[in-house]
């Protein structure tokens, strides 16, 4: 019985490692894994882990390694058809039935991977002939050790149409050319696919070679620097990922997993102390590419050259991740300095400068932000347009709700902040500053700088200085503080002691209102006083509020026209917290109309800085009144 590969990792999915081994093995939670001592070979310490994320278990003292199939197999002794059923039964999957055609898929794809390693094995034979010596001497002048040579697998094709099935005239030329070794064309022989190049293997998570890539020792016209094995029975280019069998052994120590370009990118970083690096085919990041790596580690660094083509790559992956985002799981994005690629920093500045460039790796966002924002000129509203679409429509591909709707809100925010920067930052001074060279006031040329008692008198000043005038004339004119109780309530003052005195009054008038006779008089000035003191509370000191009418009137005919200016200082001290309120609710809109609300937020700013120069004039005219 065949069984796809699609059917085994659906079948890996539904099932909970830990669950399985935890039936025969005492497993102790430890972070995201489990651990126990291990049960393939006696220790006192645990070394033994299960990932559940990852779906597999790994004994760092034996190297024990493997999935839920593999233990069964391993650890309890069934045979594989056996372990399969067992878990499908718990998964509640139907095994498929035998399929003849399947069967010989499987048969065919084992004979495969015997020619393949018999090709990779007369490569690295090549690469230490006399017919290697140029490829040995490109190694070399690389920098790259005998001991990655051995590891990598490096290997040589010779110059020649015919080798590879001379050399490999055991198997049927059909299945060299199904292998993809061999290139047939209609009515000609078929010939060597690789020939007069570097040979790397690719080879899958069992490490088995499954294809091959070559790169051109020879500056031969119109011929590709690299070149790539097509897509075999065996090899899937868009599911395969270069070295990943090392990297995920590696990425368990470092938790890490660096996306680079090319096969000898990844090899430089190995060499540089860092295996836990793979490389697409050739190709941009594929949908099942990054499936691969998200199951080893949440967030994998793409490492992308600093040329246009590296960060066209990196767009593209970008693109292919958006739409899979999930929680807990992004990309961080690296790009390499201009005409740069991992071996020439590393040659440059050392294995440090890598480490140090990857530890400041870009979240996903700010690499689409960056990206939208400088891949044109904005110039014109037209252009800042397209950029905000341009943000909109990444946002859009993103499929978790979540994540969608936060991305769309980030991205809109600071393109609202770079599309409608305050005002003073774009009339190049900053709001308060003088003039350099000036004793002026921006905006002001040649105004005399205020004196000493006005400089006193911040916006935040003034408005204490107000509310303390409005407490004295309330006492006053007490009955004012029924007629404008709404607007009372609404006023907080910073300070306690103020606070207090004005909680105290509406309080007293409220107890008048509700408790007194119908045809009871209002708050008379004594009762206030009194009742301030009885509370251990005492009227500021008039000296501290200059000349405010309102504060001191108290001749009957001046009565009108001292509650009228105590009435309009109440109000104006009110409007400050409906225009704070109102600047709030305009700023939570830039997500859903960042024009209008830009708008409103500046119409509003206009009236806030109104409020501020009447609350100044008011304030700082009685300072200057009783200076």
């Amino acid at each position: 019985m065949a069984l796809s590969p699609q059917w085994l990792d659906e079948l890996r999915s539904r099932i909970t490692l830990s669950g399985v081994i935890g039936r025969t093995t005492r497993l102790t939670k430890a972070g995201r894994e489990f651990k126990a001592c291990c049960p393939f070979h006696n220790e006192k310490t645990p070394s033994f882990t299960v990932n559940d994320e990852k779906g597999f278990y790994h004994c760092f003292g034996c190297g024990a390694h493997g999935d839920a199939i593999r233990w069964m197999t391993d650890q309890r002794g069934m045979p594989f058809m056996d372990a399969v059923k067992e878990l499908a039964a718990e998964a509640g999957m139907e095994v498929p039935a035998p399929d003849p055609r399947m069967a010989k898929a499987a048969e065919q794809r084992a004979s495969l991977h015997d020619v393949m390693a018999a090709a990779q094995a007369w490569f690295v034979d090549n690469l230490a002939s006399p017919a290697g010596t140029q490829a040995r001497a490109y190694l070399e002048k690389r920098g790259i050790s005998a001991a990655a040579i051995r590891e990598f697998g490096f290997g040589y094709a010779p110059d020649d149409r015919g080798a590879i099935a001379q050399a490999l005239s055991g198997f049927p030329k059909e299945m060299l050319i199904e292998a993809g070794l061999l290139i047939d064309v209609e009515g000609k022989e078929p010939y060597d696919r690789f020939r007069g190049r570097l040979i790397l293997p690719i080879q899958d998570r069992r490490g088995r070679v499954i294809a091959f890539g070559g790169r051109i020792l020879t500056d031969t016209p119109n011929a590709p620097k690299y070149l790539n094995s097509p897509d075999t029975p065996v090899f899937d280019k868009g599911r395969t990922l270069y070295n990943l069998h090392r990297a995920a052994a590696a990425s368990r120590q470092t938790d890490r997993i660096i996306v680079v370009e090319g096969y000898m990118d990844v090899i430089a970083l190995a060499g540089a102390g860092m295996g836990e690096a793979v490389a697409p085919m050739g190709t941009a990041l594929t949908e099942n590419q990054l499936e691969l790596i998200w199951r080893l580690v949440p967030v994998p660094t793409l490492c992308f050259d600093g040329d246009s083509a590296g960060q066209r790559a990196a767009l593209r992956g970008i693109a292919r991740a958006l739409p899979m985002l999930k929680p807990g799981h992004s990309l961080s994005i690296v790009t390499l300095p201009e005409k740069m690629d991992p071996d020439d920093l590393i040659r440059r500045d050392g294995a440090q400068a890598m480490e140090a460039l990857l530890a400041k790796g870009e979240t996903l966002l700010d690499a689409i932000w960056r990206f939208e924002r400088d891949a044109q000129p904005l110039r014109t509203p037209e252009d800042k347009a397209g950029l905000k679409a341009r943000l909109i429509e990444h946002t859009e591909t993103i499929q978790h709700p979540d994540i969608r709707s936060l991305y769309r809100r980030e991205l809109l925010d600071r393109y609202s902040e770079f599309a409608f920067p305050p005002r003073e930052q774009r009339s190049g001074f900053q709001r308060g500053s003088f003039q350099k060279g000036r004793g002026s006031f921006p905006g002001r040329p040649g105004s005399e700088p205020p004196s000493g008692r006005l400089k006193q008198l911040t916006p935040a000043a003034a408005r204490n200085r107000l509310i303390t005038a409005v407490i004295v004339g309330l006492c006053r004119h007490p009955g004012v503080i029924g007629d404008e109780s709404n607007r009372l309530a609404a006023l907080h003052p910073d300070d306690a002691v103020q606070a207090r005195v004005l909680d105290a009054m509406l309080e007293a008038a409220e107890t008048r209102k509700f408790t007194a006779e119908i045809d009871s008089q209002p708050l008379e000035t004594g009762e206030v006083t009194s009742i301030l003191q009885r509370r251990g509370l005492a009227l500021p000191d008039r000296e501290s509020i200059g000349g405010m009418k309102f504060a001191f009137l108290s001749d009957h005919a001046e009565e009108h026209e001292a509650t009228r200016g105590l009435v309009q200082a109440i109000e104006l001290l009110v409007e400050r917290p409906a225009i704070e309120t109102a600047l709030a609710e305009a700023t939570a809109r830039f997500a859903e109309d960042p024009e209008g609300a830009y708008a409103e937020q500046q119409r509003l700013l206009k009236r806030k800085l109104e409020f501020e120069r009447r609350l100044m004039q008011m304030a700082a005219s009685r300072a200057n009144a009783s200076a």
